[in-house]
């Protein structure tokens, strides 16, 4: 098993915030990773955050989010190549390894053609992707919850789309809250961890569906902290993202969020819990003892960066 636990925390977690108010929350709970979003990278310039985050001893473990190459969000095929470019280069300035792309939906075409359509978009930017040190994650998406995001509903598709390209710079985003259960993940999961750029972790109860939060690791019925474990075994060295959205986030504010989450890093890398006001003393026994009533840089040049317009998705 690795030795290190990577965890960091996503700014879609915090989307009203800005960079100050996270990285203040972020060393406050002891997390030194943070998972960033191409809207608040555009509000804050990338000269700003680059001092920002190295002011604050922080670095970035992926840039959120490049893609719709299918046309489904409007965006001609060349628009959205240039786009992606650009996130590159924008991931790169700001020291992250992994930027996240999603396919686009079908957007009218059929499964043949948006395949073509994704795989020249991939064989375009990834000797880009290269030049600059960045991988590119593919993120599929439970096809109850991809909505207008993917055509990628499928784990072994998307796993042998990345073989097929037998490229170091073409990897998979994984996201657990989409395919978190061990039917998904267990007979996968030595195939997975060598083509798994970033690891997204999120609850639910239920089946994924559009609108189903995303839930704090042990508020839900996911096996999390099993499924965790067993990506570490196997050989995963990359980083987990926590990213809950939805009304538990509301409910507990967004500082009390990120505490919970330093709580459930807590027990899932060994660490001591020292009690504080309010708490049980003691360490906690896992992510399942959390367990809640179920009641949370711009683009370059002339172009209009995808990153104005996205939009925060619980999937």
């Amino acid at each position: 098993m690795p030795e290190t636990f990577d965890i960091a925390i996503s700014q879609l977690t915090t989307v009203r915030w800005d960079l100050e108010d996270d990285l203040e929350c972020l060393r406050e709970h002891g997390f030194s990773a943070l998972a960033m979003w191409r809207p608040k990278l555009s509000d804050g310039g990338i000269r700003a955050t680059r001092t920002a985050l190295a002011r604050a001893g922080v670095r970035c473990s992926s840039l959120q989010w490049a893609g719709g190459f299918t046309g489904g969000d409007g965006r001609t095929f060349r628009e959205s190549l240039a786009d992606a470019e650009d996130a590159v280069r924008e991931a790169s300035l700001v020291g992250a390894p992994v930027l996240v792309l999603h396919s686009g939906c079908r957007g009218g075409h059929t499964r043949s053609h948006a395949g073509r359509l994704l795989g020249e978009a991939l064989e375009s930017l990834a000797p880009l992707a290269r030049c600059e040190g960045v991988v590119l994650a593919i993120k599929p998406m439970h096809p109850a919850a991809a909505c207008t995001c993917s055509f990628l509903t499928d784990l072994v598709d998307t796993l042998e789309l990345v073989e097929s390209f037998d490229d170091s710079a073409i990897r998979i985003a994984l996201d657990l809250w989409h395919f978190g259960s061990r039917e998904d993940i267990q007979p996968l999961v030595h195939r997975l961890v060598p083509t798994v750029a970033i690891v997204e972790v999120a609850d639910r109860t239920g089946p994924p569906t559009a609108d189903v939060d995303r839930l704090p690791p042990g508020y839900g019925d996911l096996p999390l902290d099993e499924l965790v474990s067993r990506l570490r075994e196997a050989g995963y060295e990359g980083d987990f993202e926590l990213d809950p959205v939805g009304e538990v986030v509301e409910h507990l504010g967004y500082a009390g969020t990120v505490a919970e989450l330093g709580r459930i890093r807590d027990t899932w890398t060994g660490r001591r819990v020292i009690a504080g006001a309010g708490d049980k003393a003691g360490a906690m026994s896992g992510p399942p003892s959390l367990r809640q009533p179920h009641h949370l840089r711009g683009g370059a040049g002339s172009r209009r960066s995808q990153a104005s317009s996205q939009a925060v998705s619980r999937g």
